[in-house]
């Protein structure tokens, strides 16, 4: 963050110079404007972009399109802090799968979570494949996603289901889902290279930031408390260290690794700065199952986890259009 704060200081400081340097210089005659450099900026992604939940700002479409883009979902923190430079177009969608991103429709589900929550507006029309909005003049391409590739809200809830009754005890959802992860985990690798191949086909000189997923379960799980709903209810602590170890930290090595293919592509990682701020922890940036009061929020990232990822995706635009 304070990497991310210090170039902003110095993009202030120039602007300041130059102006200065300017200021006692004088042209006979009316001159044109300066050309701003606007540099054409598009996010891309899932839920873990677009926001979704309350703890994460209020949803600004109008009408609702179903996304739930809300207004401190870390690509509307970054318009805010660096909208001088960059002009962006978020069509990030809740539970956008890869494909979803690449070349297939999607019908968004707004927030109509059963059983947690009914959304009135629902069913809302198909949204085009994200990819549209790229250009063959896009600067920058931001995409955070393969979270719903690799179905992991549905695993969750698979999880709830297995674990009740189990008195926080064993590894019921491990024992019954396990043998399944590894095709989940190809399936996105093969999606993902797709998806990328198909951004770099549409903008071919673009930078692209390929985000990862933030710490969503502490390494010492026994800070999570069982049929605590405000952190991962009836889930057993066995079964949360195989999710974290066997299936989130995997999907961010599949995404670091696909993007480590493509000259044009970088991963930035969200995981190591989250690492204190999981669900369980008392400074979360991730809500739980639910956030009071009993608000749906099926482990999502609020806004203070949103303005961390707006830092270091910021960091490494800057970096993409050279601005050191």
């Amino acid at each position: 963050m304070a990497r991310f704060r210090t170039r902003l200081a110095l993009l202030g400081s120039a602007a300041a110079l130059a102006a200065a340097a300017l200021a006692p210089v004088q042209l006979a005659g009316p001159q044109p404007a300066a050309a701003a450099v606007n540099y054409e900026w598009v996010a891309l992604g899932d839920s873990y972009t677009a926001g979704v939940i309350p703890a994460a700002g209020e949803a600004f479409e109008v009408p609702r399109d179903g996304c739930e883009r809300t207004d401190q979902s870390y690509p509307q923190v970054i318009d805010r802090d660096l909208g001088s430079l960059f002009d962006l177009a978020n069509v990030s969608c809740g539970a956008a799968t890869v494909e979803n991103v690449t070349f297939s429709a999607q019908e968004p589900i707004g927030r109509h979570l059963p059983p947690f929550s009914e959304d009135p507006d629902y069913p809302f029309p198909a949204v085009p494949p994200q990819s549209e909005a790229v250009k063959s003049g896009t600067d920058v391409i931001t995409v955070g996603a393969g979270g719903n590739t690799l179905g992991f809200a549905g695993l969750l809830h698979k999880c709830l289901e297995l674990s009740e009754g189990s008195g926080g005890v064993g590894t019921p959802c491990k024992d019954a889902l396990a043998a399944g992860i590894p095709a989940r985990l190809t399936k996105v690798s093969s999606d993902y290279d797709k998806m990328l191949t198909v951004l770099h086909e549409r903008a071919p000189h673009a930078k692209i930031l390929a985000v990862g997923y933030p710490t969503i379960i502490p390494k010492d799980t026994s800070k999570c408390g069982y049929h605590n709903w405000e952190q991962f209810g009836s889930i057993t602590r066995g079964d949360l260290d195989w999710l974290r170890t066997d299936v989130l930290e995997p999907l961010n090595k599949v995404i670091e690794k696909s993007a480590g293919t493509q000259d044009a592509a970088r991963f930035v990682d969200l995981y190591d700065s989250s690492r204190n701020h999981s669900v369980c922890d008392s400074g979360k940036w991730v809500e739980g199952i639910l956030t009071p009061p009993a608000q749906p929020s099926v482990v999502h990232p609020n806004a203070r986890g949103h303005r961390n990822a707006a830092d270091h995706v910021a960091a490494a635009m800057l970096d993409a259009i050279g601005v050191n």
